[in-house]
């Protein structure tokens, strides 16, 4: 209770700047809200801003296709419904939509992950008015930062590091800078980081689909690669963590501009140990 109330005052205190995203949980092969997911979808509805709500329903890979199909969108409309009667006019809700088994965030190798993808995702929206964007405030780079002065907690950007549109390839301009990453590490043996991938532009989905592999947590793939590239020079493994934020924190919204695009498939860097 006290983390359910906790979460209505966050979100009455939230400034919805561009997108949030909520989720709620369903017991396995089920589609009946519990009361800790109504308590969570109560506080949605106290939200004041004017704001459009996407409904997605999730499932694990238990059933068939056909079946997982039904079981999903069967989730996502009891949300739906359930918001109906709760929702004031100034929110919209746009559409509710069952993705079945395909767009899991999590594999299924244990119970736990697989709790996690029965659920249905509430995309929040602010609506914006025609040609409105913001702009989130420039974080300092990594590369003009000294050690001393670097806070642990700390998020701080990769200059140049952007990547090619669902792919975990970065673009050229950012190998110079991975490789000032590199060095910094190497000579900064205490330094343990976390790398926390961002996309852009699929905003019907948590997570982008990264075309290389079929999966869709292009966010996280795009973080692991520069983990990977950090490990096969010699860094050890358990000083990076690698995490996708999916499109939840863009650098800009909503994207006008192919550069626009670009800003957001980033990866940024937080100090996890100095």
């Amino acid at each position: 209770m006290k983390l359910i109330f906790l979460f209505i005052l966050l979100l009455l205190n939230a400034g919805i700047d561009g997108q949030m995203l909520t989720s709620v949980y369903f017991e396995h092969n089920s589609s009946e809200l519990n009361a800790r997911s109504k308590e969570k979808l109560d506080s949605l509805a106290l939200l004041k801003t004017n704001l459009t709500f996407r409904i997605y329903g999730n499932c694990d890979s238990s059933g068939n296709t056909e079946y997982n199909n039904n079981l999903s969108e069967r989730r996502a409309n009891a949300v739906h419904q359930y918001l109906q009667g709760k929702v004031g006019d100034n929110i919209k809700l746009v559409n509710s939509v069952g993705l079945g088994e395909e767009k899991q965030i999590n594999d299924n190798a244990t119970d736990e992950l697989r709790g996690k993808n029965r659920r249905v995702d509430v995309f929040i929206e602010k609506k914006f008015f025609r040609g409105e964007k913001i702009s989130r405030r420039i974080l300092p780079s990594f590369f003009d930062t000294t050690i001393s002065r670097m806070k642990v907690k700390d998020t701080f950007s990769l200059p140049d590091v952007n990547f090619i549109g669902n792919r975990h390839v970065w673009l050229p301009n950012g190998d110079a800078k991975l490789a000032r990453l590199l060095t910094i590490l190497k000579e900064n043996s205490t330094l343990e980081i976390e790398l926390q991938g961002h996309i852009c532009c699929d905003y019907e989905n948590f997570d982008g689909e990264d075309i290389d592999l079929g999966t869709f947590n292009l966010s996280w793939t795009r973080a692991n690669a520069i983990k990977e590239f950090l490990e096969k020079q010699g860094i050890d493994p358990s000083r990076i963590k690698a995490t996708g934020l999916g499109h939840l924190n863009p650098a800009v919204y909503p994207e006008l501009t192919e550069s626009d695009q670009v800003r957001n498939r980033r990866v940024e860097l937080v100090l996890i140990k100095k």
